[in-house]
């Protein structure tokens, strides 16, 4: 056994890696919860001019394609009282990508998006910059 976050938990890292089963083969959607998904959706769609392909409304969820991605969506609902997961404006390190982060951010910003740190050059040399949705949920935008 051994601790993590204040538990203790069964197994570890396998010392023996000659069995190279992979446990991850892609990914298929990032989720996330909003508290409004009216004004969720108008944001993903107006703000950053993604692609609605689901909206249920009566589960309160939206999916939208991201671009470049073929098969992985982003998909937002309204957090029920009772449901797991992170609340509403608690989700960050997504990071979306843009040949010109800088002008990209312009525009995020023109439409009316939250900019909350500015591009900038990073130590490795690429471009980045942060942006929140209207619950505070935040995602880097980057050249690499």
């Amino acid at each position: 056994m051994r601790r993590l976050g204040g538990r203790y938990i069964e197994g570890g890292a396998r010392s023996d890696m000659s069995d190279p089963v992979p446990v991850i083969e892609g990914m298929s959607a990032v989720t996330l919860h909003v508290t409004e998904i009216e004004r969720a959706r108008r944001f993903y769609k107006e703000a950053l001019g993604l692609t609605e392909v689901t909206y249920q409304p009566e589960r309160k969820r939206a999916v939208f394609a991201i671009p470049g991605l073929t098969g992985t969506v982003l998909s937002m609902h309204e957090m029920a009282p009772q449901e797991g997961g992170r609340p509403p404006g608690t989700v960050s390190g997504i990071i979306f990508s843009h040949r010109d982060p800088a002008r990209a951010m312009d525009e995020i910003r023109r439409r009316g998006g939250t900019v909350t740190q500015e591009v900038d050059k990073t130590p490795f040399g690429f471009l980045r910059g942060c942006f929140a949705d209207p619950d505070g949920n935040e995602f880097v935008l980057s050249s690499a």
